[in-house]
């Protein structure tokens, strides 16, 4: 079963921007920590942990993949939040705070919607890119 998982999301995530591939891997680290929510709800320690630990792997890789000399003072901040949510997620699993857990998903929903709207944009320039016709890079701001 692992294999045709593996497969499937090979396929999903085949052709798509960083951008895209980001949101995912937010969606992803959100879905976990909703369901670690909902195993605390139901008494299930040991599935709320593990699903919190999926999560926190996700943030740490995110958070050793950053590059601080091309991304800057945005890559810090980042750094920092991803650190902070690492730092609560250890913190819900000594109290088992869900209400912690919620605060994480809104961080992480913010810094979503970011990439989000950055893939939105990479897609929108795609066909410009392909007519070899310039365009004004679009900005987007990021609260952190």
């Amino acid at each position: 079963m692992n294999k045709k998982l593996f497969a499937y999301q090979t396929i999903d995530s085949a052709g798509k921007s960083t951008p895209d591939l980001l949101v995912q891997v937010y969606d992803g680290t959100m879905r976990k920590m909703r369901q670690a929510i909902e195993a605390y709800d139901n008494k299930d320690h040991d599935t709320a942990y593990e699903a919190l630990e999926k999560a926190k792997t996700v943030m740490v890789h995110l958070y050793t993949s950053l590059d601080n000399e091309r991304g800057g003072e945005i890559a810090e901040k980042l750094g920092h939040l991803y650190a902070f949510v690492v730092e609560r997620i250890n913190y819900v699993e000594a109290t088992k705070d869900t209400q912690t857990i919620n605060d994480c998903i809104g961080i992480l929903s913010n810094i979503r919607s970011a990439w989000a709207e950055l893939a939105k944009q990479v897609k929108d320039d795609k066909p410009a890119e392909k007519a070899n016709e310039a365009k004004t890079p679009k900005r987007v701001s990021v609260s952190i």
